[in-house]
């Protein structure tokens, strides 16, 4: 009977230990919480315009975040990072440019408030917000990314020559019903198509052109639950039905069972030389912004391209289902890349 009591007591002895070990990760893990680690400023080009942006670093993942607007007198934008303590960054950086003047850090409770106190009044066209993943590479934790510059100038950019007077259709795929592909934390490929197609919509109109959006939000083109076929006729008939379409570019994100499969890649339908123009040189663009592997121009298919009766091409932005890939396709930031990039491919095939 001692020796039963004598093993009960050390079988306590050690699950007291291994739940000492385990409950401080355990704890650590559930609270997420973060530690301002970097802050850096820069000055760079949006659209051709001289921009400030501001990179505030952290420990852990990429954070999440809320905004508030505090316009007129105040002119201040507050980004309230949850669980967010401020670590070794100063809690007052004055800054010397036409943005921005200076950016307060306090703790409320368990959250940081970032106070930026803005020269003009904050409003959606003279800012974005995103996050960036740690990169090692470049020594760069997980941060929060604020590029201020003048208004409009990182929605609408610089006029493109070339494109005016063009009638151009764009088509976010899926949506809706339909989520298309969705990522390992659950970014959905209809989502994203979208995104990207109103930021390409912005430049092109911005610059003198006529563009048509198979879908304005996020809907079936067709009707809900219709089969491919249906859903796939509707967004061709977008296009058919308007004689003065020169293009349609169908905007998608690439899947697969694996997610070691990366990079961009285009298509267009075999025997269209115009839809095989179209698709180089948006790949071109595409690659070159992207900064992703290049799985080239190929001929496919695809519904969309085959009846449309104009030259077409549909391109596969990078893979949602590859973990590095899904975050970039979320980026506010890299969708404005590829945005230029489309745009610049559809100047460059009207100018050839």
């Amino acid at each position: 009977m001692n020796n039963v009591f004598r093993w009960a007591s050390w079988v306590g002895v050690l699950m007291a230990f291994v739940f000492g070990l385990w409950l401080p990760q355990m704890a650590e893990a559930s609270g997420q919480s973060h530690e301002l680690n970097y802050f850096q400023t820069s000055k760079v080009k949006i659209a051709g315009a001289n921009a400030l942006r501001i990179e505030i670093g952290m420990t852990g993942d990429e954070p999440k975040y809320t905004v508030k607007e505090l316009s007129y007198l105040r002119k201040q934008l507050i980004i309230t990072l949850p669980k967010t303590e401020r670590g070794k960054v100063k809690s007052f950086i004055h800054l010397k440019n036409e943005f921005a003047t200076q950016v307060r850090f306090s703790e409320v409770g368990e959250d940081l408030q970032i106070a930026i106190d803005f020269v003009n009044p904050p409003a959606k066209d003279n800012y974005r917000i995103s996050t960036a993943p740690a990169e090692r590479r470049k020594k760069k934790p997980a941060r929060i990314i604020l590029e201020l510059f003048k208004e409009n100038a990182g929605n609408s950019g610089a006029s493109v020559p070339g494109i005016k007077g063009k009638t151009i259709v764009l088509d976010a795929g899926h949506g809706g019903s339909d989520s298309g592909a969705v990522g390992p934390t659950g970014v959905k490929e209809k989502d994203v198509t979208f995104a990207v197609a109103k930021k390409v919509q912005n430049l092109l109109t911005n610059s003198g052109a006529r563009v048509i959006m198979t879908r304005t939000r996020d809907v079936d083109v067709y009707a809900p639950n219709a089969t491919d076929r249906q859903e796939l006729q509707a967004r061709c008939d977008v296009a058919n039905r308007d004689s003065r379409v020169s293009l349609f570019l169908s905007i998608h994100c690439n899947a697969f069972s694996s997610p070691a499969a990366h990079g961009m890649e285009t298509y267009y339908c075999a025997g269209s030389a115009k839809g095989q123009e179209f698709a180089s040189l948006l790949n071109e663009e595409l690659a070159k912004a992207g900064g992703l592997f290049n799985r080239g121009v190929k001929t496919a298919n695809y519904y969309v391209l085959r009846h449309t009766n104009m030259p077409a091409s549909l391109i596969e932005l990078a893979f949602v289902t590859n973990y590095n890939e899904e975050k970039l396709l979320s980026s506010d930031v890299y969708q404005n890349k590829l945005a230029n990039a489309i745009v610049k491919g559809i100047a460059r095939y009207f100018k050839g």
